[in-house]
C-alpha cells in the first residue's frame, strides 16, 4: 500500500500542475519570490482560479488584498501569542486572560517539575505546530514533547501563507493553565468581526475527541449558516454559549479598528476566556461550499486605503 501510495502522489506531481506547485511550496522551493507573486501562484493552485487583487469581491481575495496592503504595525503584537496577553489584560481585563505559567526561548529551559498536572504548551508565533496539550504529566513523554516543541520553533509560519505580521514575532514557548467544560471538553468559539462589528461566528470542535474537527458556522443570532468551508458542519447544531453577547461585546472593542478580523474565546462555567487574534483565517485559502458564500462575506469587508511598510 506504501509504494501504491507512493506512485500514486508520484504520476499526481507530474500530471497535476497545482499539486507541484503546492508540494514545491511546502519544500520551500518558492520561500524567495515577492509576496504578490506567491499569492497569485499560491491562490490558483489552491483555489483553482485566478486572484483578483485590482478589484477584490470574495472573502478569499479580500484577506489576500489585505496581507500586501494593510500593513499596520499593531498586528505583529497581536498575533503573539506572548505579547498579546498584556494588550488584552489592558483592553479587557486580566480576568479574560488564561493564566500563563512559564516563558521560555528553548524547549530544554522548561523545567517540568514545576509545572501542574495539566498544563498546555505552544509556541507564540504559529498556528498549532509543536503544541502539547498534557492531560496527565506522570504520562508525559518529555522528549517527545521537546521534539514537537523544537520543530514547532523552526517553523517560519510568515512563509506558509506570506501573513506578514507573523514575520517578525520574537519565537517563544509558552504554558498556559489546562482549561475545559463539565465535560472534559472545550469548543473553541470564534467571532468573525468585519468593520468593527461581529457579522458571524464558527465553533470548532471534536477537535481532540477522536470524532474528527467540525467547524460550525452561526450568523449574528445563533442561527447555523447554510455553508461549510473546509471542514463539514456539526449537523445537529451546537448551543449557543451562554455568554455570547458578551463574546461579541469584547470582540467589538477588540475589533473596531479593523478591516477584519477573527478574535477567539473559549468559555468554562461561565467564565470567558480570550483564545486568539486571527487577520487572516485559513491564509484566505479556503473554500466555501456553495461559492456563493465566499462572496456574500466578501461583501461584508470593506477595504481601506493601502497602506506599505
Amino acid at each position: 500500500m506504501g509504494v501504491f501510495r507512493y506512485l500514486k502522489a508520484g504520476c499526481r506531481y507530474l500530471l497535476d500542475s497545482n499539486y507541484r506547485y503546492l508540494f514545491n511550496a511546502g519544500m520551500g522551493a518558492y520561500n524567495h519570490i515577492p509576496d504578490d507573486i506567491y499569492l497569485k501562484k499560491i491562490y490558483k493552485a489552491k483555489m483553482g482560479k485566478e486572484l483578483n487583487l485590482e478589484s477584490p469581491k470574495t472573502y478569499n481575495e479580500k484577506l489576500q488584498w489585505l496581507k500586501l496592503y494593510d500593513r499596520n504595525s499593531a498586528y505583529t503584537m497581536m498575533v503573539d501569542k506572548y505579547e498579546v496577553r498584556k494588550y488584552i489584560a489592558e483592553k479587557l481585563g486580566e480576568e479574560y486572560v488564561i493564566p500563563l505559567l512559564g516563558v521560555w526561548d528553548s524547549p530544554d529551559e522548561i523545567d517540568f517539575d514545576s509545572l501542574p498536572n495539566q498544563f498546555v504548551l505552544k509556541c507564540n508565533h504559529n498556528s498549532g505546530l509543536g503544541m502539547c496539550i498534557c492531560r496527565d504529566k506522570s504520562k508525559l513523554d518529555i522528549k517527545k514533547a521537546k521534539r514537537s516543541l523544537w520543530r514547532g520553533l523552526k517553523q517560519d509560519y510568515y512563509l506558509t501563507g506570506r501573513e506578514w505580521p507573523y514575520k517578525d514575532v520574537k519565537r517563544r514557548i509558552i504554558a498556559e493553565a489546562y482549561i475545559s467544560d463539565a465535560n472534559g471538553e472545550l469548543n473553541d468559539y470564534k467571532l468573525m468581526c468585519f468593520n468593527g462589528k461581529v457579522k458571524c461566528s464558527f465553533v470548532c470542535s471534536d477537535r481532540y475527541t477522536g470524532k474528527g474537527l467540525h467547524v460550525t458556522f452561526f450568523d449574528r443570532d445563533w442561527n447555523m449558516m447554510p455553508f461549510e468551508r473546509s471542514y463539514p458542519s456539526e449537523r445537529e447544531g451546537i448551543p449557543k454559549p451562554t455568554r455570547y453577547e458578551k463574546m461579541v461585546e469584547l470582540a467589538q472593542v477588540l475589533a473596531r479598528d479593523f478591516p477584519f478580523v477573527r478574535v477567539d474565546f473559549y468559555e468554562v462555567d461561565g467564565q470567558i476566556y480570550f483564545g486568539e487574534m486571527t487577520f487572516y483565517p485559513g491564509g484566505g485559502l479556503e473554500a466555501f461550499q456553495p461559492e456563493s458564500w465566499d462572496e456574500e462575506l466578501g461583501s461584508w469587508i470593506a477595504l481601506p486605503e493601502k497602506t506599505l511598510q
